[in-house]
């Protein structure tokens, strides 16, 4: 029969199973469990959350989802298609000679001195509840004129007793261009802009030397009052419309008005968060965003969590009624109509490592993910004909999956400054081609990426205007179309290419010196080891040695500046969906070493030059593609680039989450997700059913190991108690 002791824990033990059937193993607290919630990670600290500085995927995760640029991408349809924002319509520019007078909208590009856009903003949108816009009751501002003292107990935002709130205004947009001027904001995007918005470097200088001759900047935090300079580039029309004018003819710049470096900032925000002592509380836009978006973020514990709420002054936004083909068939019209955005709150909690994040995926903790390579096996399988299918345990949770090719390219770079592998000669070309046909890139997506990629026949991704397909999408310098597809020309071919261009068997002909080609790179770790033998494997399949110069990435990055590299791996995110934005990676102009832009190769050819001054100023159409075709052949031709590939993306989501559709070139996409947290609950314990057994087994094992004390201590005692009896009596 069971002891006291025994009887107590096996009481205790299935009390605690079947109190409340919560999962024991939930990270999250118990008073959300149904709640509204979207449960989501990230992997490091977020570096900027200003718009005028953010530019990383990281940051705009967040700041996307928090601030409203003008404009913004179709959530559904593609190819991609820019719709208002906080604008009332997509702007058209109009186009101006240098005297002054309005030309048509095909106007030649040469005979253009500038382009305007005039921006309507939509009336009635309101800032998220904040500190730096509460009043009193006579509209003084509560929080602008802080001494040290007044912050005693403030450690956050949340700390202010008092918010506010006010209508957006054009004047604010406006504010926000003038700060990419900003002398202690360091925007990156300052130069390039800096190009073509009429004015903004004579604000950047007069910045400076407004703050030179008053020797006040540092003292002050930096701040500047900006209203107090003017832009010619950027004036208020109106208390809702603004306008922005542009040197020149330069369509691709609509798209940057869909980012959050276009995004409104009220001016106040910059007055309190400038006051003493903020700084030293880690108060500032960089860490406490202020936005009239869909969400607002009220926690920011980079250590631990992120937690986006609700605005709840943003109305007027809509989920939309039309996609692409397919999406009605998806369930993702289902919501055509609705107020967003859907989901009250989202939690991104820290996650380093992979392995702990995809075993919450599967428990249930986070809505959705994406597939490492460690974990590919368990989520997805290939068919026999070569497509990918989830598999069946994925299949049996109700997980699905949802593919895109991301507009990204990733190459290997030559340096067409060096002596060896650069120049425009026969010789080197020939020796680029050879490299380019050894590397088999499908090999690599295959092993590195688990078929993750697509292998690349040029700089511009699918989804971009001017990709191709099929037949007239290879690069014939690499691959042949043999039986309706295309295959990579044979390793003997490329050792004709190198023994043409001088190097027969691997060995320079003319010093009888093996050739051997240095590969910079910053790469670290056991992966990245893996990957650097397999390139030194298919350069040895032409005989060429290839010597890896592992770095760190700040080294490397100035290794690159000087143009003291062979060979390099890079790759390139598009800002925009423009093939503009691929293109000048090799634009002359844009040499990294002559005048630090992005063409790392320091490619330079004047044929492509001179296309690519037409072609980015011309509306998308067949005069446009037959360009970007010659330019293709160019470079194709050149071999500046081993063309790599073109990653594909992975994410599973659980059924419980709906309208997930990955968008390769948006990043607020959290607005239209809708979450149906009962169904999530329900699998959450169905998945986590705490398995007793085992403390019960060991709790009835350390209950039987004491019956033979409990015994001997009742003997004892009922000895003790005998002789007690003896001895009275």
């Amino acid at each position: 029969m069971p002891t006291p002791l025994l009887r107590a824990l096996l009481v205790a033990v299935a009390l605690s199973a079947g109190c409340s059937g919560a999962p024991w193993n939930n990270p999250y607290p118990e008073s959300d469990s149904g709640a509204n919630v979207l449960y989501t990670s990230f992997s490091e600290r977020p570096k900027h959350l200003d718009p005028v500085q953010s530019y990383s995927e990281n940051e705009y995760t967040l700041i996307a989802n928090i601030y409203q640029p003008p404009l913004q991408y179709h959530y559904l349809k593609r190819p991609y298609e820019l719709v208002p924002f906080a604008a009332t319509e997509v702007p058209r520019p109009q186009f101006y000679d240098a005297r002054g007078q309005r030309l048509p909208d095909a106007a030649d590009a040469k005979a253009v001195a500038y382009s305007d856009y005039v921006i309507h903003i939509r009336p009635g949108i309101f800032y998220q509840p904040h500190p730096a816009l509460a009043r009193d009751r006579q509209g003084r501002p509560l929080y602008q004129d802080l001494k040290r003292r007044d912050l005693a107990g403030v450690k956050a935002i949340g700390d202010f007793k008092r918010t506010g709130t006010r209508e957006l205004v054009a004047a604010d947009y406006v504010h926000q261009i003038k700060r990419l001027a900003h002398p202690h904001l360091h925007s990156p995007i300052m130069q390039l802009m800096g190009d073509y918005i009429v004015g903004l470097k004579e604000l950047a200088q007069e910045l400076v030397n407004e703050e030179q001759a008053s020797g006040r900047g540092a003292a002050k935090n930096g701040y500047v009052d900006l209203t107090r300079f003017k832009l010619a580039g950027a004036e208020v029309l109106d208390r809702h419309t603004y306008r922005i004018r542009v040197h020149g003819k330069y369509p691709q710049f609509v798209y940057w008005l869909a980012m959050p470096f276009f995004a409104p900032v009220p001016p106040e925000s910059d007055l309190f968060y400038a006051q003493p002592g903020m700084a030293q509380r880690n108060i500032s836009l960089d860490w406490f965003p202020v936005g009239t978006g869909p969400y607002m973020l009220t926690v920011n514990n980079p250590n631990r969590q992120m937690v986006l709420e609700r605005n709840p002054n943003y109305r007027g936004e809509v989920y939309p009624a039309e996609g692409e083909p397919g999406d009605a068939q998806a369930g993702l019209l289902k919501d055509a109509g609705k107020p967003l955005p859907f989901v009250d709150k989202v939690v991104f909690s820290l996650e380093k490592e992979q392995i702990p994040y995809w075993n919450k995926f599967l428990q249930g903790y986070y809505d959705a993910s994406g597939i490492s390579s460690d974990t590919f096996d368990q989520a997805v399988q290939f068919s026999g004909q070569g497509g990918i299918a989830l598999s069946q345990d994925m299949v049996e949770r109700g997980i699905s999956l949802e593919t895109s090719v991301a507009t990204t390219v990733f190459y290997l770079g030559f340096n067409m400054l060096d002596s060896v592998v650069g120049g425009n000669g026969e010789r080197a070309r020939k020796l680029r081609q050879a490299i380019s046909i050894a590397l088999d890139q499908e090999e690599m997506i295959s092993i590195f990426r688990n078929g993750r990629g697509i292998a690349a026949q040029g700089p511009i991704p699918p989804g971009i205007f001017g990709y191709r397909e099929g037949r007239e999408g290879i690069n014939p310098y690499v691959y042949d179309w043999v039986d309706g597809r295309q295959r990579r020309k044979p390793i003997a071919y490329a050792r004709k290419l190198l023994a043409e261009a001088g190097y027969p068997e691997g060995v320079d002909a003319k010093t009888g010196q093996p050739l051997l080609v240095n590969f910079d790179t910053a790469r670290t770790g056991p992966d990245a080891k893996a990957m650097l033998d397999w390139y030194v494997k298919q350069f040895d399949k032409i005989n060429v040695q290839l010597v890896v110069r592992a770095t760190d990435w700040n080294r490397f990055q100035d290794k690159l500046r000087k143009g003291n590299v062979q060979l390099y791996f890079l790759g390139w995110n598009a800002d925009y969906p423009d093939p503009e934005n691929f293109l000048f990676l090799l634009h002359g102009a844009q040499s990294k070493v002559r005048t630090s832009g992005e063409n790392a190769s320091n490619y330079a050819n004047a044929e492509f030059d001179r296309l690519f001054e037409r072609m980015k100023s011309m509306a998308n159409g067949p005069e446009r593609q037959a360009i970007i075709d010659r330019m293709v052949a160019i470079v194709r031709h050149d071999a500046p680039w081993v063309w790599s590939l073109f990653p594909k993306e992975f994410a599973l989501h659980h059924s419980w989450v709906h309208n997930y559709k990955p968008h390769p070139i948006a990043n607020n996409g959290l607005k239209y997700q809708r979450i149906d947290p009962v169904l999530r609950e329900r699998m959450r314990r169905k998945w986590n059913q705490p398995v007793v057994w085992p403390a019960l087994a060991l709790l009835a094992g350390i209950g039987l190991s004491l019956v033979p004390a409990f015994r001997t201590y009742r003997r004892r005692e009922g000895a003790t108690a005998g002789q007690a009896v003896t001895g009275n009596s």
